[in-house]
């Protein structure tokens, strides 16, 4: 079998939208099995993914995430993606590491905006300024046009930067860009939370992304009690984040306040119910969503 090796040349070709429906189409598909691996030291991460889906493949994805490298000139994620054929176990393409996550990370949360958000929102407040951040104002310009951008950092040259850039308006207080958002997306590093409940005015949806690991999280407890809380997989999320792991400790949810996941979309249960209510979604991105969305990269790839 030859070995396809799919490059950042096939940025131009792939579609927000697209993504989406072929990310909700992967799971009509059979229940995707999945295993993680973490390794740390200190504050670097060996975060290692794999996936196996009945009728799409295998995938396997090893990802070193080592936060200070940006000082030093060097990209903090680094990593690659493996696809496997269904059918004999072969190795069927490589498919570059930053595409996938880009597309797999931002898509993932359009997809739940999509769903939760208000079908009017246009005020989208993205909290943080990296990669992410530009990946999710792409993402949302796609899914809501004629969408209002703002951004605040905890470094406030990194937010006027991004805003500059991107034509995005740079907020200067944190409570007051939240109580003027509808979509409000989340896409640092924090291990405490930097959302309050009390902020959230009704009919806001919220995108949590950033955090990955036990000791992580961006909003406090009065966030999950006022919202209905949605997650991408309740498998690769619920035991192994601290976003959900810490209100379900304190009692602030418990696990039957978790309504569904991006499994539960074809029966309805995925979905916003009011205008009024606060909604959330946890971005977990586990190895089936990077299957998912890399064979939607090599399937765009093979079309030329």
């Amino acid at each position: 079998m030859t070995i396809e090796i799919v490059g950042p040349e096939v940025e131009p070709k792939l579609d927000w939208i697209a993504l989406t429906e072929a990310l909700e189409a992967g799971h009509r598909l059979p229940r995707a099995e999945v295993a993680d691996t973490l390794l740390r030291r200190g504050g670097d991460t060996l975060l290692t993914r794999s996936a196996w889906i009945d009728g799409m493949g295998l995938a396997v994805k090893a990802a070193s995430i080592f936060p200070d490298n940006p000082r030093h000139g060097t990209a903090a994620i680094n990593g690659a993606v493996n696809l496997f054929s269904d059918a004999t176990g072969e190795l069927e393409a490589l498919v570059d590491f930053t595409v996938v996550t880009k597309w797999k990370t931002a898509g993932d949360s359009l997809l739940a905006a999509r769903r939760l958000a208000r079908q009017d929102a246009r005020d989208i407040l993205i909290v943080g300024a990296g990669a992410v951040a530009h990946s999710m104002l792409e993402a949302y310009s796609a899914g809501f046009p004629g969408a209002r951008f703002a951004v605040w950092a905890r470094n406030p040259d990194a937010a006027r930067a991004f805003a500059k850039e991107t034509g995005a308006t740079a907020e200067p207080d944190l409570e007051a860009a939240v109580g003027k958002a509808t979509i409000i997306a989340t896409t640092t590093m924090a291990t405490s939370p930097l959302i309050r409940g009390e902020w959230l005015k009704p009919g806001t949806h919220l995108d949590l992304i950033g955090a990955y690991r036990p000791d992580m999280r961006e909003t406090d407890d009065e966030t999950f009690r006022r919202a209905r809380v949605f997650v991408d997989a309740r498998v690769t999320t619920i035991h192994h984040i601290g976003e959900l792991m810490e209100p379900l400790k304190s009692g602030a949810i418990t696990e039957a306040d978790i309504l569904a996941d991006f499994y539960d979309i074809e029966g309805g249960a995925f979905a916003r119910r009011s205008d009024d209510e606060i909604t959330l979604s946890k971005n977990g991105g586990g190895a089936h969503l990077d299957l998912m969305t890399a064979r939607y990269v090599l399937d765009t790839a093979r079309k030329g």
